[in-house]
């Protein structure tokens, strides 16, 4: 499951504090704080026909990390929003986009990881992209890292941080084995999230997904457990074990980058018939029927 180069994306105009730049000449200072030390926070934003799906919702879990990490300055929404709009009016932008949105702590007076020798900030990045949702719907395969998610105590799962090295990592090893992903256990040997998505499993027609101890709070998630009180689907959050991964009807990942995406294989077991399973179709398909009318218009 690599990406592969879309060619509408060549001559893309990148947003770095309000200036537009082309992709080749954008660059951020090596002062910045995200340069010095991944002291950023991020959010990945997706448009569909003109509308940004859970807009809010992002801002409000962007504005929390920030918080969290005690920046100095925080963007208003207001002020973000309107450089989204000016990037997708830019790129001529209005559908099957997906926008990486970054907010570090800014620019430093001298290298170090100190936030008192920041000097002006936050640095704003918008980088919007031609791309649709990454997955494969056939189903992926996944296996299960050395690599574990920290619990809170370490590092507090909520903060949606751009240090993303625990999740490379596990990356690395999935890509070694040959798998589309890796899934992460936390430290207690539970399921936490793979490296890129929240996991859900369905056993006895119950939709089950991991608490979020050692994973972030996700939006395509809590719109999944939202789909699922709206259609009376049963469902609940539980600590899963690797067992019960390996022995469930069905199973599938959920994120703004990939929507939902069946997982049909795990450490080389089938899971299930080995086929997109029934409830995973059916929320796909009510997930798919929000995105079409819910949603803040940018364009």
């Amino acid at each position: 499951m690599l990406q592969q180069f879309d060619e509408r994306n060549r001559d893309l105009l990148i947003n770095i504090n309000g200036e537009l730049l082309h992709r080749d000449r954008a660059g951020i200072s090596p002062f910045d704080s995200v340069v010095q030390g991944g002291d950023a926070v991020w959010e990945g934003l997706r448009l569909y026909n003109g509308r940004i799906f859970k807009l809010h919702e992002h801002l409000q879990r962007l504005r929390g990390s920030a918080e969290a990490l005690a920046f100095a300055e925080i963007s208003s929404d207001e002020a973000i929003i309107e450089q989204i709009r000016r990037t997708l009016a830019a790129n001529k932008m209005r559908d099957g986009v997906h926008i990486r949105l970054t907010l570090t702590r800014g620019v430093k007076f001298t290298s170090g990881m100190d936030p008192r020798l920041n000097r002006s900030g936050p640095t704003l990045i918008v980088l919007a992209e031609h791309k649709a949702p990454v997955y494969a719907k056939s189903g992926l395969s996944l296996i299960t890292s050395k690599i574990r998610r920290p619990p809170p105590e370490i590092l507090d799962p909520r903060i949606h941080h751009a240090n993303l090295l625990n999740s490379i990592l596990a990356k690395i090893e999935a890509n070694n084995a040959g798998a589309d992903d890796a899934l992460m256990l936390d430290l207690r040997g539970f399921v936490a999230e793979t490296n890129a998505t929240h996991l859900f499993v369905v056993r006895g027609g119950e939709v089950l997904t991991s608490f979020v101890v050692a994973c972030p709070e996700g939006i395509t998630r809590a719109t999944v457990l939202e789909i699922c009180v709206a259609n009376q689907i049963p469902h609940r959050e539980a600590d899963l074990t690797l067992e019960e991964v390996y022995s469930a009807e069905e199973m599938f990942c959920t994120g703004t980058m990939g929507e939902l995406a069946a997982v049909t294989k795990v450490d080389g077991r089938t899971i299930g018939s080995g086929e997109v399973g029934r409830i995973t179709e059916w929320l796909s398909q009510l997930f798919a029927e929000r995105t079409k009318i819910e949603g803040v218009w940018v364009t």
